[in-house]
């Protein structure tokens, strides 16, 4: 068996040393330059939502050049209405704030009578004699301080108070002196005004000059980045590259859809309810959902809080908020899973995170975009082996292989989970899936780090007791489920099959005797007589016992790693005393080695299976020609 490498210490610590600093830089460089990433990544985001369109207008005939022009102006001239409505609904809702002052304080005046009588009202009593308590104290405080300083309020030692100069006279100090520009104050706060406004704008057409040449030059920035990370894997890093771009530009267009959908639908929702300003917030609903989890709630407490301060009573605040709850639940069950046809393969904690994340380095701009960018990353991590960790922290599948789950339970001596995992499995999948997918590989596991000295021989001796429990268990569902199932015998039953005889032989230890439990189990108990050897015999027993009962198959289990000279050598002695038996060796789970598979069929093995599940085949498709040859004689069936 070939070791494991491994690594240094020292290098493994340069690694984890090397990994801190690069992403460190790499974080420091997306805060302090963010003026220059915010346009690439807005460019970028826009990009992949337009190259669709792009790609259908060329489809129609257009060039590559006009459909690309084309496809900006539309999204320039949809970015501009949509800021023109914003700033007009904005100085409206401006105009409208005073008005609404009236209703704020009747709604304050309706909780506090609620309030009459109630805890809150005493809480508030106690804390206002609190209060009066406390001025009552200072106030005395104060009287006696005065009293201290002498008549005249003037301290001891004739200082007045303050530390004023005494007879009334002032200390020397320098007069301050301010200088002031001559000209309007409002022309001088001009340059700090027009300063965010210039270069949120000057942001927005780098963002839009770039998308321009990134949807230009598609092939040649992914040919760029094909070149960049695809050295030695050319093929397979096209197909990701192609295949990504596909669907992160499908997920934000359904995305762009889905939102939008939400926002209009929102819209004429608050025109029934009579809320201003309704298109205001159908459009800030659909930027806020970009925000996952939490996009549509902020968006519902402004409207209840909007709700409550535009009308006298308590109706249309409830009405606002059902209907966000509503949209939520039609849009998040019903159009997203149609649209979006299946996940992006995102975890919630990882896209809130994510969202965090963004939020720090960018403010409300990296809000907005965190959910787009994660996507980016995630599909970044499935295909760039490099970049594998970014899907291991954000990504939804499993992080550990449900063998490997398995095992690391049993380690952590947590059995109710392991079996509660093996069970879960079992009620979706056959005997032999859960065998040869999960119990079996944990055993290989086992072998493994025993023949590394990585487990005790308590935990080993944990996982064996608590996997044949396991077994136990199973093997007991299953034969329930059999005799349920089972047609009951007629008044004149056909002939019993004759059966089989078969011996199986542990390899080495309680490992092998364990999977040969689980072999015994997938054989139909009408077909086979089963009898299972004790792994307390010598080689030399086994040897005479396959001679003494005389079976017409042999199978010999032995779970890799470890045990393929001992398997060999009793392969070869029971080959030589039983020359025309049917020898199967099971060398079963995931670590098997067909050059050694191949040593035991020269030593005299008829099949060598790696799974469980392709050894009863084997064997139930040798059943014809076995029993013909002879098995035992049928069980006469009583009653």
């Amino acid at each position: 068996m070939a070791k494991a490498s491994v690594v240094p210490v020292w290098q493994r610590a340069l690694i984890i040393l090397t990994s801190t600093v690069v992403a460190a830089i790499v974080v420091s460089c997306l805060y302090w330059a963010q003026k220059i990433f915010i346009p690439v990544a807005l460019a970028v985001f826009l990009t992949f939502l337009l190259a669709p369109l792009v790609t259908i207008l060329q489809r129609r005939g257009l060039g590559r050049t006009p459909s690309t022009i084309l496809v900006v102006l539309l999204a320039v001239v949809v970015l501009g209405g949509a800021g023109w409505l914003v700033t007009a609904e904005v100085t409206s809702l401006a105009d409208d704030v005073p008005t609404y002052t009236r209703n704020i304080k009747g709604k304050i005046r309706s909780l506090r009578h609620m309030n009459e009588g109630s805890v809150m009202e005493r809480l508030d009593q106690m804390l206002q004699d609190i209060t009066r308590e406390w001025e009552s104290l200072a106030s005395r405080s104060k009287g006696a301080a005065d009293e201290a300083a002498g008549p005249g309020g003037a301290a001891p030692g004739g200082a007045a108070p303050g530390g004023a100069a005494p007879g009334g006279a002032t200390p020397d100090k320098p007069a301050a002196v301010v200088v002031q520009a001559e000209g309007s104050g409002l022309l001088s706060r001009v340059p700090a005004l027009l300063r965010p406004l210039v270069e949120s704008f000057g942001a927005l057409a780098l963002a839009l000059v770039l998308v321009v040449f990134m949807l230009l030059k598609r092939e040649d920035l992914r040919n760029r980045l094909i070149r960049l990370v695809g050295r030695g894997r050319m093929t397979v890093m096209t197909k990701a590259v192609d295949d990504a771009g596909r669907r992160i530009s499908r997920f934000l267009l359904m995305q762009l859809i889905v939102n939008v959908s939400f926002g209009l639908a929102l819209s004429i929702g608050l025109l029934a309810i009579r809320i201003p300003h309704a298109f205001l917030w159908g459009l800030l609903a659909a930027v806020l959902r970009y925000i996952p989890y939490l996009g549509s709630w902020i968006m519902a407490a402004l409207l209840v809080a909007l709700s409550l301060a535009l009308f006298p009573g308590w109706l249309q605040p409830i009405l606002v908020l059902g209907l966000i709850a509503v949209l939520e639940m039609v849009t998040s069950n019903v159009m997203e899973p149609r649209l979006f046809g299946h996940s992006m393969g995102i975890s919630e904690v990882g896209l809130l995170v994510a969202a965090a994340f963004w939020a720090f380095l960018w403010g409300p701009v990296g809000l907005v975009l965190s959910s787009p960018l994660t996507v980016c990353l995630v599909v970044l991590g499935k295909y760039v082996p490099h970049l594998e960790f970014l899907d291991v922290l954000l990504g939804n599948e499993q992080p550990l292989a449900a063998d490997v789950s398995y095992y690391q339970r049993l380690l952590a001596r947590d059995q109710d989970e392991a079996a509660q995992l093996v069970l879960t499995e079992a009620r979706t999948s056959s005997l032999e899936q859960v065998y040869d997918g999960i119990l079996v590989p944990a055993l290989n596991y086992l072998k493994r780090d025993r023949a590394r000295d990585d487990v005790t021989d308590a935990d080993e001796q944990f996982v064996l007791r608590a996997t044949r429990e396991i077994v136990e268990d199973l093997g007991e569902r299953q034969a329930a489920a059999v005799e349920k199932a089972a047609v009951p015998v007629a008044e004149s039953p056909a002939p019993a099959p004759r059966k089989v005889r078969l011996l199986a032989c542990p390899g080495h230890d309680e490992v092998d005797l364990l999977a040969i439990e689980m072999f015994r189990q997938l054989l139909n108990p009408a077909c086979w007589d089963v009898e299972v050897l004790s792994i307390e015999m010598l080689s030399a027993e086994m040897v005479a016992a396959a001679g003494e009962k005389g079976p017409a198959v042999l199978c010999i289990g032995a779970v890799p790693p470890g045990g393929l000279a001992h398997t060999c050598y009793l392969c070869k002695r029971l080959r030589v005393r039983l020359p025309h038996v049917k020898i199967v060796v099971g060398r079963w789970g995931p670590t098997g080695d067909q050059e050694q598979n191949q040593q035991l069929r020269e030593v005299g093995a008829d099949l060598v299976e790696m799974n469980l599940l392709e050894t009863c085949n084997h064997l139930n498709a040798w059943l014809p020609v076995l029993t013909q040859e002879g098995g035992i004689p049928p069980q006469k069936v009583a009653g």
